[in-house]
């Protein structure tokens, strides 16, 4: 093919939309500019691979009341991946202890019980204040020298100032990886409030 007719080639694929502008990768936003240890092996992930999705990030755990949420996260991400939506959980043992196993047995829960496909991360703290209940009822304090916060959840608290309180808090990070809304533990992940602002996200245009 001649020097010209390749020219003009790639020009009629850009005006059709497949030229390099449309085939770039969207930039990285700096909430998900960061490595996550993988669930299953711990190897590290790049979360820029979500960048221009609409994310959900939620802090799971298995011997949880909310725990069943594991199966609503799965039909949404099923309903929507491809429109561009992908569910990122991670487990904390945070909140009443209910996260007390090994990566292994969190990986066979996922897998067998509620047929888990969406990315799972290694465990780990994801709020300074740890509300587990003592016998006697009251929530204990603080550790002296606390584990370090996931740092994804540290900001993601820093900009919608929400920390989670329980298990299964759920945030929605828009395409632009600016926009953030937070959910708390009790909102199912396929109640309409949920569905209205998943909707509204992938929608959006970056």
């Amino acid at each position: 093919m001649k020097r010209h007719s390749i020219a003009a080639a790639l020009l009629g694929l850009t005006l059709l939309g497949f030229g390099p502008a449309a085939l770039a990768t969207p930039p990285c936003p700096a909430l998900l500019n960061r490595e996550a240890p993988r669930l299953q092996d711990e190897k590290p992930q790049n979360l820029c691979q979500y960048a221009g999705q609409v994310v959900v990030v939620v802090n799971t755990a298995s011997f949880c009341g909310y725990t069943p949420q594991y199966a609503s996260l799965e039909a949404l991400y099923a309903r929507y991946r491809t429109r561009g939506l992908v569910v990122l959980g991670f487990p904390s043992n945070d909140f009443g202890a209910q996260e007390p196993g090994s990566a292994k047995a969190i990986a066979e829960l996922c897998e067998n019980t509620f047929g888990v496909k969406f990315p799972m991360f290694a465990k780990s703290q994801v709020t300074q204040v740890v509300n587990a209940p003592t016998r006697a009822g009251k929530a204990t304090s603080p550790a002296a020298d606390p584990a370090p916060i996931n740092p994804l959840f540290a900001d993601l608290t820093r900009r919608t100032g929400q920390a989670p309180k329980w298990n299964f808090h759920k945030y929605l990070i828009g395409r632009d990886g600016l926009t953030v809304i937070s959910h708390p533990s009790q909102t199912d992940p396929m109640a309409p409030a949920f569905l209205r602002d998943v909707e509204k996200l992938l929608d959006a245009k970056l």
